[in-house]
């Protein structure tokens, strides 16, 4: 029972977070008239605050100190706080300049564009169904170059900046309130001194248009952080597998929001393109599933091969090594279909 309730609330806790990031396009707006870049500083400065918070609670600081040791380690969250920046900088400005449609069309290919770093940064193997995927995910975007008269430069961003932060984070291996903790931390004093310049030059935003745009502003540290809480929460109770299927929420209300709130346009070629990228998808997570399946068949299977093999015996040693991959591969059978986050 107490495992039904943790996966329950696991699958509670990913939807609440996918939610989430699949809404906060209806949050930027209500930020205007500050630019997309001072809505970027405030972010890197209140995430910092309420996070830096969270942390003193848990009394979670251990890390910091493994962290300070390993020049290596803070090179990494340096390159990883300048890849999300990025990518948090264009995707506000997307959202408040019109481009919902072509953001989220960004998160939609990202699983296809990690596999591909995957194999040319880490040498990974491929599958015959997953070289399937990437090769239609790459005809879709030739479909949407064709469409647009240029490539649909704002999703291949997205799409390849969050790909290579996912890249760097696995590189890092820390825990994802600390890691946001050390990447706003570097993001904290140019994101500081930009608010102070513009504040200078008197065209700061933060203040000047009544309390409830000034507490929105600080709330921008809250939409970062509540998210990846409940991502954190979700990703100790259920599967990778499922919370790979759960992160097409979040582009699939993005997509949703950009057509019947935002009005976006999409003309034939728009459509041709998502349906390619969408029949990637299928694909990639028909194969991840299936994968997933058969290796816990074959884990199954090995046990209790096992445990007759203890019987037949009646010795209770170690039984030797079968070549049937573990929990390990099982996970990596997923990891395909990795996180996202806004």
């Amino acid at each position: 029972m107490k495992t039904e309730n943790e996966g329950r609330a696991g699958l509670l806790y990913g939807i609440g977070a996918y939610g989430m990031w699949g809404l906060v396009p209806l949050f930027w707006p209500l930020l205007k008239p500050a630019g997309a870049i001072e809505i970027l500083a405030h972010r890197m400065v209140w995430s910092l605050v309420f996070v830096g918070l969270a942390l003193l609670v848990l009394r979670r600081w251990g890390w910091v100190r493994e962290l300070a040791r390993s020049p290596r380690k803070l090179g990494l969250i340096t390159l990883a706080a300048t890849v999300i920046t990025v990518n948090w900088g264009l995707y506000i400005w997307s959202v408040n300049t019109g481009h919902v449609v072509e953001a989220s069309l960004g998160y939609f290919i990202n699983p296809l564009v990690t596999i591909a770093l995957g194999v040319l940064v880490l040498q990974e193997r491929l599958r015959p169904a997953q070289w399937a995927a990437v090769g239609i995910g790459f005809a879709a975007v030739l479909v949407l170059a064709i469409g647009y008269g240029q490539p649909p430069w704002i999703s291949l961003v997205l799409a390849f900046s969050f790909a290579l932060y996912g890249l760097v984070k696995k590189k890092v291996n820390i825990g994802g309130l600390e890691s946001l903790a050390a990447e706003t931390a570097v993001q904290f004093l140019p994101a500081l001194a930009y608010l102070v310049w513009l504040g200078s030059r008197g065209t700061l935003a933060f203040g000047a248009h009544g309390a409830g745009h000034t507490a929105l502003l600080v709330a921008t540290g809250l939409v970062t952080a509540v998210p990846l809480v409940c991502f954190g929460a979700a990703a100790i109770r259920v599967p990778l597998s499922t919370l790979g299927l759960l992160q097409y929420l979040a582009p699939t209300f993005q997509f949703l929001l950009g057509i019947l709130y935002f009005h976006e346009a999409m003309p034939p070629e728009r459509w041709a393109g998502f349906s390619l990228v969408w029949l990637a998808l299928t694909i990639l997570t028909w194969d991840a599933l299936r994968t997933n399946r058969r290796n816990r068949a074959a884990i199954a299977a090995a046990t209790t091969a096992g445990a007759g093999a203890v019987e037949a015996t009646g010795t209770a040693g170690t039984p030797e090594p079968t070549g049937i991959p573990g929990p390990v591969e099982d996970a990596e059978s997923v990891r395909a279909t990795p996180t996202t986050g806004r």
